[in-house]
């Protein structure tokens, strides 16, 4: 099939990009508009294949992205392009409501389009055409007690300007089923860690100031909790929905790994300990700041419908796949160093 995935040179979809050339016979076609955490050296593995192409686009252009569709003729569409950092969104709301939001709506009626092209054209074709969106745990809010879980039916309480546009568009992604038919699906996902991180989340974040001595920033108390899901795991559950999932239906992504902030930043100072061995320990870097404005105090997944319906499970457990993770920033250097020099420098970001 033609797979066209948006936000292909990004952190997770870059995952999914490799895992399709690597692990199956798709085409893939990469959508991506390069802003900051665009990043093409993460595709350099699979750049040669002649299963995969490159588009140099912004979803807001709505002449460019039909051109694409007409010109690839996908089978399946993965929309990952987003604006992701809640902190950013803090700082600059506008690109979140602009790509997450009218970026999705620009895509959505370009994939409509060519939808009811193909019902003319090529019916087969149409009957099997899907468009998963990919979304976050975030449009859910916080949960109150320390047993609560996100499952498919939590309303929406979304609290920052990301998960707010997040929300959004996951709401037109549906609109546009019930009202124009367009075959969706939908997940919604926990933290994601793993190679090619842009160092602006915590974990890359810690690593590399850790590895340069310098502070390890904690907001508020630490205490917060989230769920970690490794991304090429991730990337699996991503592909199996995309060919697998009943049309329609929402799934919820999550690793079974809830930890507090702090937790996982101690976590990676013992890591780093043992494989980067530093006279002073990485510990005594840690430094609590002022805490993030709206700050959710806990995310948790019930992943039990995907596994349930589709088999899928989590490979990894946090300690496996945080040891590969750091690995992978002390064997790629150059990757991360690059991207330092660019348009980060580990800078804090929404403290208002």
């Amino acid at each position: 099939m033609n797979i066209l995935v948006t936000g292909g040179a990004g952190f997770i979809g870059s995952a999914v990009v490799r895992y399709l050339i690597e692990q199956t016979d798709h085409r893939v076609v990469n959508v991506d508009a390069l802003t900051y955490a665009g990043n093409l050296e993460s595709l350099t593995e699979v750049e040669g294949s002649e299963r995969y192409a490159f588009e140099h686009v912004d979803i807001n252009n709505a002449a460019q992205m039909q051109a694409v569709f007409e010109r690839h003729q996908p089978d399946v569409v993965m929309h990952l392009a987003a604006e992701s950092h809640v902190d950013r969104s803090i700082d600059g709301p506008a690109a979140f409501i602009q790509t997450n939001i009218v970026g999705t709506y620009t895509l959505l009626e370009a994939a409509r389009q060519y939808w009811n092209g193909l019902k003319e054209r090529a019916p087969e074709k149409a009957a099997g055409f899907r468009f998963h969106h990919i979304s976050t745990d975030e449009v859910y809010g916080d949960l109150e007690g320390p047993e609560d879980l996100f499952t498919e039916e939590t309303p929406y309480a979304p609290s920052s300007p990301y998960s707010a546009s997040k929300a959004s568009s996951d709401h037109l992604v549906r609109a546009w089923q019930r009202t124009y038919g367009l075959p969706v699906l939908v997940t919604n996902c926990s933290n994601n860690y793993g190679p090619y991180h842009f160092p602006e989340k915590l974990i890359p974040l810690m690593i590399l100031n850790a590895l340069a001595g310098k502070a390890l920033p904690v907001y508020g108390d630490g205490q917060q909790v989230r769920d970690w899901l490794y991304v090429e795991d991730h990337a699996r559950a991503l592909v199996k929905v995309a060919l697998e999932g009943e049309v329609g239906e929402t799934y919820n992504i999550g690793g079974h790994n809830e930890k507090t902030n702090l937790e996982v930043v101690e976590t990676l100072c013992d890591l780093l300990q043992e494989l980067v061995p530093s006279e002073r320990s990485y510990r005594k870097l840690i430094t609590f700041v002022a805490d993030r404005p709206g700050h959710d105090l806990r995310y948790a997944i019930d992943a039990d419908k995907i596994e349930r319906e589709l088999g899928w499970r989590p490979e990894e457990t946090f300690e496996t796949g945080l040891r590969k993770t750091v690995q992978w920033y002390l064997d790629n250097r150059q990757w991360w160093q690059r991207v330092q020099d660019g348009s980060y420098q580990g800078e804090r970001l929404g403290s208002l």
